[in-house]
């Protein structure tokens, strides 16, 4: 794993018709970087002798650790780039040096796995890619991609997964692979130690659910009622006999579903890293959560999935589970989904009622919990 820290390296960019250096950019969020997996995957398969580096946030880098699908992991300190900070003169040295590292490193082609979506945004991504000198330029056109040597249409938010809009996107380069599966390799010590948790609570030869009540600091809106999640397991138990166990982060309302806990719950938050999540989530009979990261690592751990939907794009973010069984539950209103649709962020907080979200009730969960199930 590399940082951009202004260290230069002689690369030359070799003459060939095939890339030799390829870059990769998911400057996003966890479930965002699961889901360029699969293309990886392809590109590795169809240039196997070809550079292959990914450029990531440091807070997802994490996810390619021991992974097979890239040479390098390449962190972007992106807080330089966010929202009007890039402007800042104190941002100015930094992305300085990273211009310069990416230089050095001679791409041939670059594979910008992002929607052209924002006026600044685009401004930002073409500025980055342009800075890596690659003569072959791979991404999403929505009509303010001119500047891309090889587009693939982007015809909007939810009018494909988002995989398969990655997928295509190494499909222009002639890159296929049988596999679509989301990638998130596993050390044996988080296996270890995870089969070591869930034996001190009993549960080493006992099914169990995860529940993850949160949803990121991205968008608090996408989140369904803690006393719904405290109900459900409680359903969980009498029907399948499922103890739960609560995973997240400080804010993921943890403590409210505890606060309403009329049965027994685990309470594993704030106690694992990505990669012991992944290894819980390999191990687990059900996970029911919100549109999330969490959510993307159950869909690379093949865990049985029902995912609740309000504001955000079900037919962008579902969890992509080819070869597992998953469930998207949503109220189905006319108004949801109101954030990216189509070419706009629209309402990315949703709206003060979360309407769609609130007339969602356990029952409707449950239902699509013995579909996947049973």
């Amino acid at each position: 794993m590399e940082r951009i820290d202004g260290v230069s390296w002689p690369f030359s960019m070799p003459s060939t018709s095939f890339p030799q250096r390829i870059l990769a950019i998911k400057l996003a969020d966890l479930g965002d970087v699961l889901n360029v997996t699969p293309a990886l995957r392809a590109l590795r398969r169809t240039f196997p002798n070809a550079q292959l580096d990914i450029l990531v946030n440091p807070h997802t880098a994490s996810l390619l650790e021991g992974s097979t699908l890239v040479d390098e992991v390449i962190i972007l300190p992106k807080v330089q780039m966010e929202g009007l900070r890039v402007f800042s003169p104190a941002s100015w040295p930094i992305l300085w040096r990273s211009v310069r590292v990416l230089r050095a490193r001679g791409y041939d082609t670059v594979v910008n796995f992002h929607h052209l979506t924002t006026p600044l945004g685009r401004v930002k991504q073409r500025f980055l890619i342009a800075a890596t000198g690659a003569s072959a330029r791979v991404g999403l056109d929505n009509g303010h991609g001119g500047w891309l040597t090889h587009s693939v249409e982007d015809k909007g938010f939810g009018a494909r997964p988002e995989v398969v809009y990655w997928l295509d996107l190494a499909a222009r380069l002639g890159a296929t692979h049988p596999d679509v599966s989301l990638d998130l390799p596993v050390g044996e010590n988080d296996h270890k130690l995870v089969e070591a948790m869930l034996a001190q609570q009993g549960l080493a030869a006992r099914g169990f659910a995860v529940l993850h009540p949160g949803s990121g600091g991205f968008s608090l809106a996408r989140r369904w009622d803690p006393p719904k999640f405290a109900a459900l397991a409680v359903a969980l138990e009498r029907r399948y006999r499922l103890r739960s166990i609560l995973v997240g982060t400080a804010g993921d309302d943890v403590p409210a579903v505890l606060a309403h806990a009329k049965t027994p719950i685990i309470d594993f938050s704030q106690r694992l890293s990505i990669k012991q999540l992944a290894a819980l989530l390999s191990r687990a009979s059900l996970f029911v959560g919100a549109d999330s990261g969490v959510m993307h690592v159950a869909a690379a751990m093949r865990a049985p999935i029902v995912a609740i939907f309000g504001p955000t794009n079900h037919r962008a973010w579902a969890p992509w589970t080819p070869y597992s069984p998953s469930r998207v539950v949503r109220t189905g209103i006319d108004c949801s989904p109101c954030a990216y649709v189509g070419h706009d962020v629209g309402q990315r907080n949703g709206c003060a009622a979360r309407t769609c979200l609130a007339l969602l009730d356990v029952d409707q969960v449950m239902a699509a919990v013995d579909e996947v199930l049973r």
